[in-house]
């Protein structure tokens, strides 16, 4: 009898020690992710777990009230915009612009849609303001080769990607007027970004040298450089929903890098398709859209094996490819404000895709010569940090 009630003793007391090591797991699991300090004047991160959880869908800001709804295609060698109407699925309005255009940026508050012509080449690189609530051009700025732009996370600046020169020009996000210039030497190709959580640093994409640049944005200096792989061609780059990790899509590698942005490091490869090119995150901030342009060259042929991946943000895998029916060249753009269509460009195909974010059904839509950075406006977010859309 005594033997026994030890034994019960010893077994009361082992279920107890479990127990509490369950519940000490459970807190732990159950634990609010830490809150993030930014830098001075970027509006709160709200969610740690989501950044992109003000980007949800639905989740306007006021800013944005009496924009028509509308995808804005810039056409690279067309020299013009195309507007579409996405409830018709029909271009409803054409505008001449400045000499190749590449992207259609948000400004940061959210009151004027900006058309970077980067003139290739040619001295006379401008910006086209377009007012959302009309779709109507503006006059243009010159301003020296604008192949993308971005905005600082406190909405203070400007930051124009100046492509041929290696170079970031910050300037006053309403006149464009410069206020000072970073070189960024060892990053030929300077072309797409994305910010920390906190606001603190960017990386840029480095697409003739195959690598990255970090950009220490409180002291506007460069931090160094990151070799992702040396034929490498670096695209567009997104971070993770935490903030932990970034997505960078390199067309010559046909897949995504993960890059852990603080310690600056390689962490992993996922495989998509050929000629990984832009990086879209779906509205509830669980899915990573990756478009494959089809080619691995930089003037590619018609009807490619171009795809659309799908990557769960929480696993890192690929839970979907979507192939272009009749091949074709997905290149850039963004989510419907709903979530429930994917917009991008077909590059090579003089054509804009509308596909269904469920299913992957495609449609297409003809346009301009040689379609780039498109935009869907409006989109959810209380601010852009340029690029085609990058909602926060």
């Amino acid at each position: 009898m005594a033997f026994q009630l030890r034994r019960l003793s010893r077994l009361a007391s082992s279920v107890s020690v479990a127990l509490a090591a369950l519940c000490i797991a459970g807190s732990a699991a159950a634990a609010p992710a830490p809150a993030i300090t930014t830098v001075p004047g970027m509006p709160p991160v709200l969610n740690p777990a989501n950044l992109y959880s003000e980007a949800g869908a639905g989740r306007f800001s006021p800013a944005v009230a009496g924009a028509l709804p509308r995808i804005y295609v810039p056409n690279l060698r067309s020299n013009d915009v195309y507007v579409i109407d996405p409830a018709t699925f029909k271009v409803v309005e054409k505008f001449r612009v400045g000499f190749s255009p590449q992207h259609v940026v948000p400004a940061w508050d959210l009151q004027t849609l900006w058309v970077a012509n980067n003139a290739e080449g040619r001295p006379d690189g401008s910006l086209t303001p377009v007012d959302p609530k009309t779709a109507k051009p503006g006059k243009e700025l010159p301003v020296d080769d604008p192949y993308n732009m971005y905005f600082t996370p406190d909405g203070k600046e400007a930051i124009v990607v100046v492509e041929a020169h290696a170079q970031l020009d910050f300037r006053d996000p309403h006149t464009m007027a410069l206020k000072s210039s970073l070189a960024v030497p060892e990053c030929k190709g300077i072309n797409h970004a994305d910010f920390s959580i906190d606001g603190k640093y960017a990386l840029f994409t480095c697409e003739f040298g195959g690598r990255l640049a970090k950009i220490d944005l409180v002291n506007r200096k460069v931090v160094g450089y990151l070799q992702l792989d040396k034929k490498g061609m670096p695209q567009d780059i997104r971070i993770a929903p935490d903030g932990k990790v970034f997505f960078v899509a390199d067309m010559m590698a046909d897949g995504v890098f993960v890059i852990d942005g603080d310690n600056f490091t390689k962490v992993g490869f996922i495989k998509t398709g050929t000629g990984t090119h832009g990086l879209y995150p779906s509205r509830d901030g669980s899915k990573l859209y990756v478009a494959n342009r089809g080619s691995n060259k930089i003037h590619g042929a018609r009807h490619g094996k171009g795809s659309v991946s799908v990557i769960d943000f929480a696993t890192r895998q690929v839970v979907a490819n979507w192939p272009i029916p009749g091949g074709g060249s997905p290149d850039m753009g963004n989510v419907s404000a709903d979530g429930k269509m994917l917009w991008l460009s077909g590059r090579f195909d003089d054509v804009v895709y509308a596909i269904d974010t469920t299913s992957g059904a495609v449609k297409s839509i003809a346009v301009g010569a040689e379609p780039h950075g498109l935009t869907v406006w409006p989109q959810p977010g209380r601010y852009s940090l340029g690029h085609t859309g990058n909602m926060r």
